[in-house]
């Protein structure tokens, strides 16, 4: 289970800096055709929204598993070993609770329906399925990242 998490961890961290990458090109590209060529690109505003999506929610995910994520732990440091764990267990169910209903629920069905109305972007004019997407997949390795947790503690 370890190795299937390191492989995760990798391969999240691969794509994070390919699109990273991709916006910081995408970006100068636009300076650099708006200012110099006085002629802009007309993908470009519409790509780098959508990358920060993918950057935003993939990287979520990534820092959920590296457990470096915003938590208030004034109350868990206060306790003793056994309601820490306690603490942890029931934060843990919380948050796979949270996230079962909104990513994976409620952005499987913003996907679902984005699909069936097949909807596409402006400029790009890919089907906005595809940039949604990336909400229940990063729901889901969250979800197992909160679960490999739980049974490590």
């Amino acid at each position: 289970m370890m190795q299937l998490r390191k492989l995760i961890d990798q391969c999240l961290s691969y794509i994070l800096v390919f699109i990273l990458a991709t916006m910081t090109l995408n970006v100068i590209w636009q300076v650099f055709s708006r200012y110099i060529l006085k002629d802009p690109s007309i993908f470009t505003d519409e790509l780098a929204r959508f990358l920060m999506i993918w950057l935003g929610l993939l990287g979520a995910a990534y820092i959920s598993g590296r457990n470096g994520h915003v938590a208030i732990d004034i109350l868990v440091k206060k306790s003793s070993e056994k309601s820490q764990k306690i603490l942890k267990f029931l934060v843990g169910v919380i948050i796979i609770f949270f996230v079962f209903l909104v990513f994976i629920i409620g952005g499987g069905g913003l996907v679902h329906i984005t699909y069936t109305l097949d909807q596409y972007s402006p400029a790009l004019q890919v089907p906005l399925a595809y940039v949604y997407i990336v909400i229940p997949i990063s729901g889901i390795i969250i979800i197992y990242y909160t679960i490999t947790d739980l049974f490590k503690s």
